[in-house]
């Protein structure tokens, strides 16, 4: 616990949403199962393996003591959650959560939620995902993007901030696609997305009439039972890029296992998509600097190099019933 404790010795006044200590990366022995994040104006600390009441006493009383010197007359507010497999556990240690809570990223805004749930509305480790989808809308004025797994639409804040024309963002989780809406409106987007709350492998023709698209993005759950599995499910994916994308289009594609390499992503392009080219793997943000970086988050984005007349229309190889989209928490 000790290089916990030594990041909250010497942090300095946090201003906008971000990841301060993140001992998931391996690079500090002994601190596996802990991050510390900052949620404006609150501290969440999260534990994957549970702590007793003397080690969160600890913690909090380092919170306490930096937050004087570098906030002093301020009250300090933290959260723990303990991330249990079955069902997370969000605690309120000290001080107060903005009952309407707004936090700050790359100059865009978005609500969050940290006393309920496993996820809080915004996955911090995509921030370069979302910067790189933003430089793509910047360079392609007027765009049309397909964000799937949408979840609360940041990308879609991203791609709006770019100057994208259109998003279609898709989740079969309509509480976060409400949450989606409200963080359009937070951004003073009331024009340019459309929200589909559907089943996203049994929506394929109304996703399509609404394209073609110059991006299309995809970061589904790495596994949840009943709704979507990375290992069978995201080859069907996959092979729908080809007829989604315009010709010179962009695929983002994302992968959150742990048990799963890049070259998994690789393996199935070159399988259900070959004409699609790999341009880049999108760098993590260095806070998120894994031992193993095959472990950590993965976000490729490839190139479409198929010409209009060579776009076949999608089969019906995937007309069975499928798994649904992205759960909000």
């Amino acid at each position: 616990m000790q290089p916990l404790l030594d990041v909250i010795a010497q942090l300095s006044r946090p201003t906008e949403l971000c990841r301060l200590f993140h001992g998931r990366g391996g690079r500090f022995p002994g601190c596996e199962s802990w991050t510390l994040d900052f949620y404006p104006p609150v501290f969440l600390l999260t534990s994957f393996s549970g702590t007793s009441d003397e080690t969160l006493q600890r913690i909090g009383e380092a919170l306490t003591a930096r937050w004087a010197e570098i906030a002093p007359g301020e009250p300090l507010n933290w959260v723990y959650q303990f991330r249990d497999e079955m069902r997370p556990t969000n605690q309120l240690m000290a001080g107060a959560v903005p009952e309407d809570h707004v936090v700050e990223e790359g100059g865009a805004r978005y609500q969050v939620h940290l006393l309920r749930g496993q996820n809080h509305g915004i996955f911090l480790d995509m921030a370069e995902g979302r910067r790189w989808v933003r430089d793509w809308a910047a360079a392609h004025p007027g765009g049309q993007v397909l964000n799937l797994f949408a979840y609360t639409c940041a990308f879609s804040i991203a791609a709006l901030q770019g100057g994208a024309g259109q998003v279609v963002n898709v989740d079969m989780a309509r509480g976060a696609l409400d949450i989606g809406r409200r963080n359009h409106q937070l951004n003073g987007f009331r024009h340019g997305a459309q929200f589909l709350g559907h089943d996203i492998f049994n929506t394929w023709g109304k996703i399509r009439r609404a394209g073609p698209y110059g991006l299309v993005i995809m970061d589904p759950p790495s596994y949840q039972k009943g709704s979507f599995i990375d290992t069978k499910d995201y080859a069907r994916l996959v092979r729908r890029l080809p007829e989604l994308l315009t010709p010179g289009g962009h695929a983002l594609l994302c992968l959150n296992s742990p048990k799963l390499d890049s070259q998994f992503l690789h393996d199935l392009v070159a399988q259900e998509a070959p004409s699609l080219q790999f341009v880049e793997r999108v760098a993590n943000p260095p806070v998120f600097e894994d031992v193993s970086p095959e472990r950590a988050l993965k976000v490729l984005v490839y190139r479409s190099t198929a010409t209009a007349d060579q776009i076949d229309p999608i089969d019906a190889r995937d007309s069975g019933e499928a798994p649904a989209a992205r759960d909000a928490d």
